[in-house]
Formats: C-alpha cells, structure tokens, sequence
C-alpha cells in the first residue's frame, strides 16, 4: 500500500508531466495546422520529364510522342504556352500499360517481405524503408509500406500526425488483437504515390507489444505468425511488402521477423553503431535459433547491410566503412547512404526527397543525395529481382545476374 508522502510524490511528478504532455501536443497541433497543404491528403506525386518518363518506361521520347498522337496515350497536360507540365507517376504506370513493360512479378514469383530491421533507434531505419518503397513505386512495382513502430516516423513522413489524424484502427492493432480478423485490407491506405499503400502506425501500436507477450506467455506461440498471416491476405497485390519494425526486440519485432523473407540492416559507421548492430547479429542470431526450434524460423533469401547517415569525410568513419566492407563482405550494400542536408531538410518538413521535384538545398546537394538514395534502392531491387525466377532472364540481359 503506498503511503502518503509517497503518494504525493508521485502527484507531484505526474503534475508537470501532464502539463508538458498538454503544452508538446499543442505545438504539434499548431504544427500539423500550419502545414495543412503538405499532408498526405494535399500532397500530389512527384512528376516527371518526357526524358526521365521515357527512362521509366524503357522508351524513347519520340515513341511516348507517338504514343499520344496514335491515341495509344492521352495527350499530356500543358500549360498556356502549350508547354507540358510534366507527367505524374500514374501517368508513366499507363505508359508502362500500354507499352507493356511494367515490371510485375507474375503470380508464380514469391512477393518479396523486407524487414528494415536494427535493435537500435537513430540509425536512419524509416527514412531507408520509405524511400526503398518510394524508390520501387517510381520504378513500376505494386508497393506496400507497413508501420509496425508505434513511434510512427514512416506514417509522419507521408504526412500523417498519426495520433492526431489516425484511429487506433487504422492500424495493425485490430488485425493483431483480434484474431477473427482474416485480412489488412482494412488498413491500407493509398499514399499520393502511385502502386505504394501504407498501413500507418500510432501510439496504440504500442498496446499490442504488451498484449501480444501476455497472451504468448499463455501459450499462444503460434501468435508470430499473426503478421505473416495478415501479409499472405493482400500480398497477391503487391509485388514488394516492406516492414518497418520498432528498435527493439519485442513481440512485434519477433513478428516482423517471422513475416519476412528478406532483411536490411542499416548501420550508421560509428563505433557504438557499429558495437550496437554486432549486439544485434548476436541477438538476432540466438532468436532466429530459438525460433528455428519452434518451427518459426524465417526463411530469409537475402540479408543485406548498409553504411547509413556516413560522412565519408570524417576519417573515423571513412575507416569504419572499410572495416564494415571486409566484415560484411558481398552482404554489405557498395553504396553508403551518406548524410545530407537534403534529406534532413526534407524529413523535417514531413516529406521525401522523391517527392519534390526542386530541391530544398542546391541543385548539386540534392543530385549527390538522389545517387546515394538510389544506389542503395537499385541494389536492394537486384536482390529482389532475384529471388523472381520470371525476372532471371531479364537480369542476365541486363548483366546484372
């Protein structure tokens, strides 16, 4: 039983914290009013040049051209001056259409689960997966994008103030509770990306780490599967499903990792990152046996490290890159994912750098951070490919088999 005084103290903490929980949601309210024209409601697709449509496609601009006066294609819009304005991602997606080289795995290839996955916060995990999801999305591919952190930077970053915006339904919550539930169709939302749907997060994801560790510690193992299930619902639409898992290894994180067929794990070059993820492979290693002796292992078709946040410029970073390289071997991704303002601009204003079609720093800022983002994506998507024996042919033409 508690006594008085400590039951006063306890008043006396709670007090204040109330009181900035109060004064921190007013700030994001404020926040989330004032840039009512950047959320996901507001937002358009990025939009493209007929030279950057034409590269998409995999057509020349006089055929798109030619395309439009046939009536193959609709006349694209333009302005007074009759100058076209750019065409959005549906629009090269029908291009694809007609042309007939949209890049979809046939139903016989396994859709691609990729877990972006450290046991630690900070080292760049949602802004990896988002962009990945963006990234494949731009290239053609039916995308789903899945929040399972309950600190929801995924769902912000596609404009959402998550528990201001989205109920608790709207989540993986109900799906994880509720185990009449068959599918997540209910949660996935259209983004202002053409092929990408979100399944959002908030606060009350959360709630589901407890819930889910009681009812397994009653015996219900087979609960890991829960997310795998929701996945295998909806995955004939989609051609890549990426997971967002929170840092830490809970129920849900074990569920993520159950779910999934493919793992990329982001790795800022400092030592305590570089200390902390050699934990995580630890870790990782020790659960993946433990569940391998519950008939729950996944089965993983590839893993893949990458150097995040790096500034190459720094020489203890620049040594820990070429130490990561021999350590990681052919698993560590070639293209470190450097540091930039332009991204750091962008993913405060609650956006990504594929979204905007001028850059919020210098031209040359913005142009060196789109060929880090995209040297990542195009190694990720190898690997994906790869595991499509309808794409094996294509691969090997391409030379990259």
């Amino acid at each position: 039983m508690p006594t008085p005084l400590a039951e006063a103290q306890a008043a006396a903490l709670a007090a204040p914290v109330a009181q900035l929980a109060r004064r921190a949601s007013a700030v994001v309210s404020n926040l989330r009013d004032a840039a009512r024209a950047a959320r996901s409601g507001a937002r358009r697709e990025p939009t493209f040049s007929i030279s950057e449509a034409a590269r998409l496609v995999g057509r020349t601009p006089a055929a798109i051209r030619e395309a439009e006066k046939d009536g193959r294609l609709p006349d694209p819009p333009r302005t007074e001056t009759n100058r076209r304005i750019g065409y959005t991602l549906a629009q090269v997606n029908d291009m694809r259409g007609a042309f007939g080289t949209r890049p979809w795995r046939t139903p016989e290839d396994p859709c691609a689960v990729i877990a972006v996955q450290n046991f630690k916060g900070g080292v760049g995990k949602s802004t990896i997966a988002v962009h990945l999801a963006q990234y494949l999305a731009i290239q053609g591919y039916r995308v789903a994008l899945i929040d399972c952190d309950s600190q929801a930077s995924a769902t912000t970053l596609f404009g959402y103030v998550p528990d201001l915006d989205l109920d608790e339904d709207e989540t993986l919550y109900p799906f994880l509770r509720q185990e009449e539930m068959t599918s997540l169709d209910y949660a996935l939302k259209k983004t202002h990306f053409d092929g990408l749907e979100l399944i959002p997060a908030n606060l009350r994801l959360f709630q589901s780490e407890y819930e889910l560790a009681a009812r397994m510690a009653r015996g219900g193992g087979r609960l890991l599967d829960r997310l795998a299930q929701g996945i295998a619902s909806v995955s004939e639409r989609f051609d890549v499903v990426i997971l967002d898992p929170p840092p830490a290894l809970g129920a849900i994180s074990l569920s993520v990792l159950r779910a999934a067929n493919a793992l990329v794990v982001p790795v800022p070059p400092t030592v305590m990152d570089f200390s902390s993820t050699a934990a995580f492979l630890a870790m990782l290693d020790e659960t993946l046996q433990e569940l391998a002796t519950r008939d729950l292992a996944p089965a993983l078709n590839f893993i893949r490290v990458v150097a995040s946040k790096a500034d190459e410029n720094k020489s203890m970073q620049k040594e820990l890159i070429a130490l990561m390289r021999q350590v990681f071997g052919h698993v560590m991704i070639r293209t470190p994912l450097k540091d930039s303002a332009e991204i750091d601009n962008v993913t405060a204003r609650l956006m990504t750098v594929y979204e905007l079609d001028n850059p919020m720093t210098s031209k040359a800022v913005r142009d060196r951070c789109l060929t880090y983002l995209n040297g990542v994506n195009e190694e990720i998507l190898v690997d994906v490919r790869a595991t499509w024996p309808s794409h094996a042919e294509r691969l090997r033409r391409e030379g990259l088999a």
